[in-house]
């Protein structure tokens, strides 16, 4: 199996495990404040982490120029105005439009790496995209009271408009990792990789850190207080993101993110062994197409 599909399912599954901890942890700190414990307590992690790998590898951390820095700052703004438009999707009262419309992101991902850095799809990679793609909404719609036509009849309407602008900044942020890694020094991806995920965390944590503490002083010292706690988010949140960072640097983002739909079947299985949930035939002809396109993309993205 190929490197970064090992990674990638690396990502998922601790997305999925960060994801848990957040759900948990939202009741008590809100959403922006669950949301922000991945970044505070994620960053010491991910400078650890870069700083041990490049001793383990005997290389120098890479040097940090103008060109990686735009991507780390407008990667990780987009990636945070992705996370604001899906929690203001939710404030429409249709949660199901806006998850399902925010799901667009791995077409998205395919058409910004394109256009940014020429990254092109295969006839069998974007057959996988579209098909996993359509398993991914199929569930979204069977977890909910939605359907097909209501989807299809709420375009245009604010819940998928933000839905989809959510996706779009999913998408454009993972480019623009990608992009930023491999300005780097070639160190290897891995090294590449975790420099551009100490510098996105940085950013990210004193950007909205300042924020938080202007609008929304009480989540941010709720955030600080309960250290003990949402310390795991940090730790689960820079694990996923490893993962995700360093396949995105060996493969296309959109290769990488079609294969991490996986995260749903992961989430899905939780709800079947943890809490007995019986699944819908729609779900399981769902499960059937994501695993079917992440077949079809890998088998014919494996090369000769």
């Amino acid at each position: 199996m190929q490197d970064w599909v090992l990674w990638t399912l690396w990502a998922a599954f601790f997305q999925n495990a960060r994801s848990s901890l957040q759900k948990r942890s939202k009741a008590d700190l809100g959403t922006l404040g669950s949301a922000y414990c991945r970044f505070v307590y994620g960053w010491p992690f991910a400078v650890a982490y870069l700083l041990m790998l490049a001793r383990w590898q005997g290389v120098p951390v890479p040097d940090a120029h103008a060109t990686f820095l735009l991507w780390v700052v407008v990667g990780g703004a987009a990636q945070i105005a992705g996370t604001v438009c899906l929690i203001h999707a939710f404030g429409f009262r249709n949660f199901a439009i806006a998850t399902t419309y925010s799901k667009t992101d791995t077409l998205q991902a395919a058409l910004f790496g394109f256009l940014l850095l020429g990254d092109p799809l295969s006839l069998a990679g974007a057959a996988g995209i579209l098909l996993s793609v359509a398993g991914v909404v199929a569930i979204s719609l069977a977890r909910s009271s939605a359907g097909w036509r209501s989807a299809l009849a709420a375009v245009g309407q604010p819940a998928a408009v933000y839905g989809i602008l959510a996706g779009g900044g999913f998408a454009f942020s993972a480019v623009c990792y990608r992009a930023a890694a491999l300005s780097l020094e070639p160190l290897g991806a891995a090294v590449q990789a975790a420099t551009t995920l100490a510098w996105v965390l940085g950013v990210q944590t004193l950007a909205m850190g300042a924020w938080l503490a202007w609008r929304r002083r009480a989540q941010f010292l709720a955030v600080l207080r309960a250290w003990r706690a949402t310390v795991w988010i940090g730790v689960t949140g820079m694990a996923a993101s490893a993962g995700w960072f360093t396949a995105m640097t060996l493969e296309n983002a959109a290769y990488v993110r079609a294969v991490g739909q996986v995260e749903l079947v992961f989430a899905l299985l939780a709800s079947w062994l943890a809490f007995k949930e019986r699944s819908t035939w729609t779900e399981i002809l769902g499960i059937v197409a994501v695993g079917g396109g992440i077949a079809i993309l890998l088998i014919g993205t494996s090369g000769p």
